[in-house]
């Protein structure tokens, strides 16, 4: 039978007798009864030396005991944390395009300076709406060797995209039939971290053999089927707006001002549960000074890399298929079909070339891809215009654009700095209904999008214009999971 052994343990830099036995103890239980595999339970141990009152904390949590151990330790000095680390950092960062630098935090910067010094790292980009994230910043861009993948530079929501409908109906139905249009939101849309789906339109992803291809894949499959066809929370949304289109850009659409539906959300739980499990091995296996730390990777030539790759396009496909349920069950309640519709993922991975020929593994973390003629939606906010746009296949900024407005302060400012007297104000001067939210994600809290646009016009070119009128999103209480 497997076991996890004193040498495995000490790998992870234990150097107090008590707290090798109890955390030997405790890891083979949980390896015994099949609770955990062994790298998912040597994942855990790692994150819990890294913050131990993370995992005191949890209620009922399996390492709940231990985390109290290590703070005990800790606090009579015996455990004093090993700086450890198996790669080293470049020296110095190779330079890389920055698009709207003026909009860009410095933390966000520092964060790219650091990825693009990792030993795998190849090129990279900053978007214009980029922000501070954990490991890679938000709107950062990053191609690393062939064989190598990073679960935090793809993010926590894997596959997270954008969806626009098209209706051949008048735009003047958001101002004549408000309230039908809000219930169909209120009806076919289902919000919040514990939501769950009643009836479906179509489940036949499920049949597929992927969600057989794992043992993490199929512990999940039952919570990502009562899941689909449900939103998230934090800046998720389902919208209904005015999509202005010019003759001749969308395929044989006619110039006019259309009924659109825009939705904004990811792989739900199913996504969250695996970048949680592969980013604490990648981190354990991956070891890198502490300003990197949340940057490790995962080789594709070994299991765990291997497992990764699979869950993590199995998440691109499943969300997709979130957005279409919204979408086709709304169509099918208006007896519509729409005219067109335009998708595309971020938080996620490709396998590219460079200019050079080069295969390379491209991380786009809240960024669109904007390879030649690709079709892309970049929203505003919930009262600023998002677009509809065709990628220029820009080689220097990786063949990608922004996946947004961005946002201009984090959440606890604005709690702190925004009025909510003017935020009413706003939106009822922008004529807009909203359902849930809250000052967080309020319009104030983003970066003026039509600036954000005018910094990457050498990536996309705008093709419609899409301005929000009836908004839906989790309720305040709701916490981020974005």
């Amino acid at each position: 039978m497997e076991k996890i052994n004193n040498n495995d343990l000490s790998t992870l830099g234990i150097n107090e007798l008590e707290v090798l036995i109890s955390f030997g103890r405790v890891a083979n239980g949980l390896l015994k009864h099949n609770v955990m595999d062994k790298a998912d339970i040597m994942a855990n141990l790692e994150s819990l030396l890294n913050d131990p009152m993370e995992y005191a904390l949890r209620k009922g949590g399996k390492f709940k005991n231990l985390a109290e151990l290590v703070i005990s330790k800790q606090k009579e000095g015996k455990m004093i944390k090993q700086e450890r680390s198996n790669f080293r950092l470049k020296e110095a960062a190779t330079d890389f395009p920055i698009y709207g630098i003026e909009h860009i935090e410095m933390g966000a910067l520092s964060q790219m300076r650091t990825a693009i010094k990792l030993p795998i790292s190849v090129a990279g980009a900053l978007m214009p709406d980029a922000h501070q994230g954990y490991g890679l910043p938000i709107g950062g861009v990053l191609a690393t060797t062939a064989n190598t993948i990073i679960p935090f530079a793809v993010g926590v929501d894997i596959a997270c995209r954008m969806c626009l409908s098209i209706f051949d109906l008048p735009a003047q139905m958001l101002d004549n039939e408000t309230i039908k249009l809000q219930n169909l939101l209120l009806d076919h849309t289902n919000f919040g971290i514990g939501g769950v789906t009643k009836t479906y339109f179509d489940s036949s992803l499920f049949d597929s053999n992927s969600w057989n291809e794992t043992k993490m894949i199929r512990s999940l499959k039952n919570k990502a089927y009562t899941q689909l066809g449900t939103s998230g929370t934090g800046n998720h949304f389902v919208e209904w707006g005015a999509l202005t289109v010019a003759d001749g850009v969308l395929n044989d659409i006619p110039a006019g001002n259309y009924l659109a539906l825009l939705s904004h959300s990811g792989s739900r739980g199913f996504g969250g549960s695996i970048a949680n499990h592969y980013s604490k091995i990648a981190m354990t296996k991956t070891k890198l000074p502490d300003e990197a730390k949340h940057l490790a990777w995962l080789d594709l030539d070994k299991e765990e890399g291997q497992e990764y790759w699979i869950a993590m396009n199995l998440a691109g496909e499943y969300a997709s298929a979130n957005h279409h349920e919204i979408h086709n069950k709304i169509s099918k309640a208006m007896n519509h079909k729409p005219l067109m519709r335009i998708e595309n993922h971020h938080n996620f991975a490709w396998k590219e070339l460079l200019a050079d020929g080069t295969e390379v593994m491209v991380h786009r973390k809240g960024a669109t891809p904007a390879g030649k003629g690709v079709l892309g939606i970049i929203p505003g906010s919930m009262s600023t215009p998002g677009f509809v746009v065709r990628g220029k296949g820009n080689e220097t900024a990786l063949n990608s654009a922004s996946h947004g407005a961005g946002r201009l302060m984090s959440r606890t400012a604005a709690f702190k700095t925004l009025d909510k007297a003017a935020i009413a104000a706003n939106l009822i001067d922008k004529r807009i209904t909203l359902m849930g939210s809250d000052v967080d994600e309020s319009p104030m809290a983003y970066k003026d999008i039509h600036k954000v646009m005018a910094a990457q016009t050498d990536l996309v070119e705008v093709l419609a214009k899409f301005e929000p009128r009836i908004v839906r999103m989790a309720d305040p209480r709701e916490k981020p999971e974005d």
